[in-house]
């Protein structure tokens, strides 16, 4: 009789956000339609790693399981994506998982994405309201300008393009690809526009445009397939602008 079929993950771990990481291997009976999430979960219920040793069970993050929420991106086999979406059929084995490079470890692949969070705070990337009583129906804006908006829209916040950008590091206080995109986003938006020159001079700033090196990894990465470089230029476009109207009094800007 011959063997059954069995999948071998390498998991990059970390018990605390002030430990060392270590690698700890699992192997588990290989299933049809088997993504990384599900093999994880396996883990869970049974975490006994390869060496027969029970161990504690591997932390990870997910929510909608269906690449919409964006949470449990990780490093699988040294790309940043979706583990949700990542089939085991399609993996190179061992897999070998690992925490995004880019934010603070909490535990094994669970990391901080606060830098992410803060930067879209920086940016002002929502739609100002007054008040929470009904204000009727909204401005309505182009079909053609709603439908690359809706584009722009897909973003999860998911990180990758982040952890893809060379430029988002450590020693960088780029904000990154995602909360760019989202500034071009609400700058087009009829409401959001009110607060558009505030956000163009926020990317004018520390950390705008200009730290960005235009490698393009982030549009590559994105599992979304935003436009993110197609975003950065139109920005560049409207920074410009806004540096002339800057200069000259708005007064004097047609």
């Amino acid at each position: 009789m011959s063997e059954n079929k069995t999948v071998r993950f390498i998991v990059t771990r970390q018990d605390s956000p002030d430990t060392e990481s270590y690698t700890e291997e699992f192997e588990l009976e290989y299933r049809p339609n088997m993504n990384v999430i599900s093999a994880l979960m396996e883990i869970r219920r049974n975490p006994v790693n390869v060496k027969g040793e029970k161990t504690t069970p591997v932390n990870w993050e997910m929510n909608c399981l269906e690449e919409v929420c964006g949470a449990c991106s990780m490093i699988i086999n040294g790309k940043p994506r979706q583990s949700c979406t990542a089939l085991v059929d399609k993996l190179e084995q061992p897999i070998r998982l690992a925490p995004m490079k880019t934010f603070p470890v909490v535990r094994d692949l669970i990391v901080d994405r606060s830098r992410m969070f803060d930067s879209l705070k920086k940016v002002k990337a929502w739609v100002p309201i007054d008040g929470t009583y009904d204000l009727g129906p909204g401005p309505r804006m182009p079909e053609k300008r709603r439908q690359w908006a809706y584009e722009l829209s897909k973003c999860m916040t998911c990180g990758v393009c982040l952890e893809a950008c060379p430029n988002v590091n450590s020693k960088s206080d780029f904000i990154g690809p995602a909360p760019l995109s989202q500034v071009r986003l609400f700058n087009a938006h009829p409401t959001g526009a009110m607060n558009k020159d505030e956000r163009l001079e926020t990317i004018m700033g520390d950390g705008g445009l200009s730290n960005c090196g235009n490698s393009q990894n982030c549009v590559q990465s994105c599992p979304k397939g935003i436009p993110l470089t197609t975003s950065i230029a139109a920005l560049n476009r409207d920074t410009s602008f806004q540096m002339f109207k800057n200069f000259f009094g708005s007064d004097n800007m047609v």
